[in-house]
């Protein structure tokens, strides 16, 4: 039973993060290389901009407002199952290298695969959800022990090795491409939100209408997850298949991102446990905070970036670092004690 007092925190958190989502898009609109004035977005969303206004908000601010939100709540569920079911604080897609395997995989598909540009938007999101699942895979096995269960420190290691040595993969890989495709990877890699186009709103769209609701919907079984084993098969959990199902979610959720967003770490980490501390471990609570916190983050760090340097900016994945990094340090020392 869920206290009401929570339940009422929780809303009113909801309601919060909502506002502030809405107040960063509305920044976000009129800061950037061409400025909108704040008086002209309004009129301009009703159709009675300049053509010049249309297109600065139609073309270039509003899909990559919208790309970056949808990406950054796919990346803080993400670390949420990961979190859930490794029973580690540490766990984020990109700490445990499940977003350099997506990479790697798009890397290969980009440079070896030519394909349509209409085509190639919409396969990219499997490519990096193959990938990533590979690499997740390696890492379980490597990670797991059949007299301990999963060991969490030896989780993250591993999981940092793997991606060391995924992007080093991808560097040996394009060292040999073509300037422009070299451009590309590094822009990746780099974490610049490259996919800004309708489009790739609806590439990745629909694995979040599916993903969200479904994670939601096992939040309870993540809950026994979280506990030790016995406890969990002692309630009746088969938590093997439950694992496997849930980190298959997790890594399809941090690759439908990536996809678009480029190599973003630490929206993972950070997003669930602000989430935690705010209204508590149980995951029907703070998994929904979660997601619109790790949406809000990146879209700050990202509004933050494309706003520092002309014409293109910081990366968001940089700009984000700036911050997850340290805050992984506290957790690391922190875990430790």
């Amino acid at each position: 039973m869920i206290s009401p007092l929570l339940l009422k925190k929780q809303r009113m958190i909801l309601c919060a993060l909502l506002a502030l989502i809405m107040l960063t898009i509305v920044i976000g609109m009129g800061l950037g290389y061409s400025s909108v004035s704040f008086d002209r977005i309004l009129p301009t969303l009703l159709g009675q901009g300049t053509f010049k206004e249309e297109f600065v908000l139609f073309s270039v601010r509003l899909p990559r407002i919208i790309i970056t939100l949808l990406a950054g709540m796919a990346l803080a569920l993400s670390g949420a199952i990961f979190q859930g079911i490794t029973r580690n604080d540490l766990a984020d897609p990109g700490i445990l290298g499940i977003n350099s395997g997506a990479g790697v995989a798009i890397t290969i598909f980009f440079l070896f695969f030519p394909i349509s540009s209409g085509t190639f938007i919409y396969i990219l999101p499997l490519v990096a959800f193959l990938g990533a699942l590979l690499t997740a895979c390696l890492i379980y096995v490597l990670s797991y022990n059949k007299s301990q269960g999963l060991s969490p420190i030896r989780l993250v290691l591993i999981g940092v090795g793997c991606s060391m040595a995924l992007s080093g993969l991808m560097v040996v890989l394009i060292s040999s491409a073509e300037r422009t495709k070299v451009d590309f990877i590094a822009k990746w890699l780099a974490g610049s939100i490259w996919g800004t186009d309708w489009p790739f709103i609806l590439a990745i769209l629909p694995w979040l209408i599916v993903l969200i609701p479904f994670t939601l919907y096992k939040a309870n079984r993540l809950n026994l997850l979280s506990l030790s084993d016995p406890v969990a098969i002692g309630v009746g959990l088969n938590i093997k298949k439950e694992r496997i199902v849930l980190l298959i979610t997790a890594v399809a959720l941090a690759a439908s991102a990536v996809s678009v967003t480029g190599g973003v770490a630490f929206i993972g980490l950070m997003a669930p446990h602000i989430a935690k501390a705010l209204v508590g471990p149980r995951n029907q609570l703070f998994m929904p905070i979660a997601i619109l916190l790790g949406g809000w983050l990146l879209l700050v760090a990202d509004t933050i970036g494309r706003n520092l340097a002309d014409p293109d900016g910081i990366p968001a994945g940089i700009m984000v670092a700036f911050i997850g990094a340290p805050y992984f340090i506290y957790l690391l020392m922190k875990n430790e004690k």
